[in-house]
């Protein structure tokens, strides 16, 4: 990293964040003039804003920032922290035990699970066999190779990591790029097909993208919490209501990218090598667990068993026969299962000492309009989502607003009556995740913008131009999607 770069983080960015951090924790309860507001929800909010800044100004790495944010509250705010600051005359303390499980939350072990079936494709040679045959039937022409990109690189994305995904399907793409003429608009366009394509289809399942994981999380904890189990969306149920709208939006992109950027040539050659690995019974092996989880994720609803449960099958499974090793375990991306985990544990603790539930009640949802407050959670989601990730914004705002959903989700609620009319709990809070997913504006945005970015054919201004469209259309098309045309029942 250049050295001005890190000067500017330590010496500038850093004072701020500590000064601000500070002032909060420090200054008197009643200057916040929420007349409930203890000292132990004090500190909550001084974390919080601690949280936000650093993952805004990426001080440190963000799942450093989450590492410290479970640390710093079992110290200041569980009730085995720190004896002269975690007082009950200091306010409701969180249980220790709740914020510790944020590692091995369930979603954290689904999440794992994926990286698990992720590390076994690349390591045998699936994703290159499924690469070839998916794309096959797209030929030659363009226009069509286009297409099979983005339906490829959507359909990898569901189930692997976005940033895998763009990585691996650039891979393919680079020889295609070279040999295009240089003043072929299409390269672009096909440059861009990498990052579109995987930041849309990673809405398609739970385990697409960190932000529906976290939805899906806090769903399940409301639920419980409310002893409403219709709270909770299963792996199958949100495959039914997000792979429509991601093929629709997979479909206007495809159209989008061929008005921005018409290709010049009459053909484009793909040429993606064979899988070279040794097919012996380890190889089918990890195609039968690999299917097998998916085809069990998606009939959750038949069998019962849960999908975080699932997740941990392939693992056991696939060590127990001695084909995921000790050293595929190191390729495991432990720094956003962590980085999950701390917004997990960010939630527990708004959650926890009644922080949540004292700010939303000294807001006045309840007499707001119903659509207003969807639509100004979701714009708060995509602004914040193009300029941190989109895992630490769903981290920050999921936990708050679950609870503003409850709020207006209450049968007292002047506005109940309207947001259950607009899907309730599940459809807002599963928009707000999409939300995230959909902000795709700027080379930072997401690291599938920015591996599109690497190849020199995409300018910031093209990036910015087909990202606010395809935003924008997303925002509206996922609002009216989820509140009137395809709810969750």
């Amino acid at each position: 990293m250049p050295e001005k770069k890190l000067n500017l983080k330590y010496c500038v960015f850093l004072p701020i964040v500590l000064i601000a951090t500070i002032f909060l924790w420090a200054v008197p309860t009643s200057f916040y003039g929420i007349e409930a507001l203890t000292v132990v929800q004090q500190r909550v909010i001084a974390l919080f804003v601690f949280a936000a800044l650093m993952w805004i100004f990426e001080i440190i790495p963000n799942w450093t920032t989450s590492l410290l944010v479970i640390v710093i509250s079992l110290l200041t705010v569980s009730n085995k922290g720190l004896g002269f600051l975690c007082t009950p005359e200091a306010g409701k303390l969180v249980n220790y035990k709740d914020l510790m499980a944020s590692f091995a939350d369930p979603v954290v072990m689904l999440f794992m699970g994926g990286f698990v079936l992720a590390i076994m494709a690349e390591k045998y040679g699936l994703d290159v066999t499924l690469a070839r045959v998916l794309l096959a039937p797209f030929g030659k022409k363009p226009r069509a190779v286009l297409l099979g990109f983005l339906i490829v690189i959507s359909i990898f994305s569901m189930f692997m990591s976005n940033t895998a995904t763009a990585a691996m399907m650039l891979a393919f793409l680079a020889p295609v790029l070279a040999v295009l003429p240089s003043d072929d608009k299409g390269r672009v366009g096909l440059a861009l097909a990498i990052p579109i394509a995987a930041n849309i289809g990673g809405i398609g399942t739970p385990i697409g993208t960190p932000p529906n994981a976290t939805a899906v999380r806090f769903l399940g904890d409301a639920a419980k919490e409310l002893s409403n189990p219709a709270l909770e969306v299963s792996f199958g149920d949100w495959m039914l209501h997000m792979v429509p709208y991601v093929v629709i939006m997979i479909a206007f992109a495809w159209i989008l990218l061929q008005l921005f950027f018409p290709f010049k040539a009459k053909e484009v050659v793909l040429e993606i090598p064979k899988n070279e690995n040794k097919k012996d019974w380890k190889y089918y092996a990890v195609w039968i667990v690999f299917l097998g989880t998916i085809l069990l994720w998606m009939t959750e609803q038949v069998h019962k068993v849960n999908s975080n449960v699932i997740a941990l099958v392939p693992l056991a499974v696939l060590t127990m026969l001695g084909i995921f090793t000790k050293e595929d375990i190191k390729k495991i991306n432990w720094s956003v299962l962590w980085l999950v985990a701390g917004g997990f544990a960010l939630g527990t603790a708004l959650q926890g000492t009644g922080l949540a539930k004292v700010l939303i009640e000294a807001i006045p949802f309840g007499s707001m309009s119903v659509v207003l407050v969807l639509i100004i959670a979701g714009v708060v989601c995509y602004f914040l989502s193009n300029f941190i990730s989109n895992s630490a914004t769903a981290a920050l705002l999921i936990p708050i607003l679950i609870v503003v959903a409850e709020g207006m989700a209450d049968p007292a609620a002047a506005n109940h009556d309207a947001f259950m009319a607009l899907g309730g709990t599940r459809a807002m809070i599963v928009f707000v995740a999409v939300c995230a997913s959909i902000a795709m504006c700027f080379p930072i945005s997401t690291p599938p913008n920015a591996i599109a970015s690497s190849t020199g054919l995409v300018e910031t201004k093209d990036m910015s131009k087909v990202g606010i469209i395809i935003g924008a259309v997303g925002f509206v098309f996922g609002f009216f999607w989820l509140t009137k045309i395809f709810p969750f029942a």
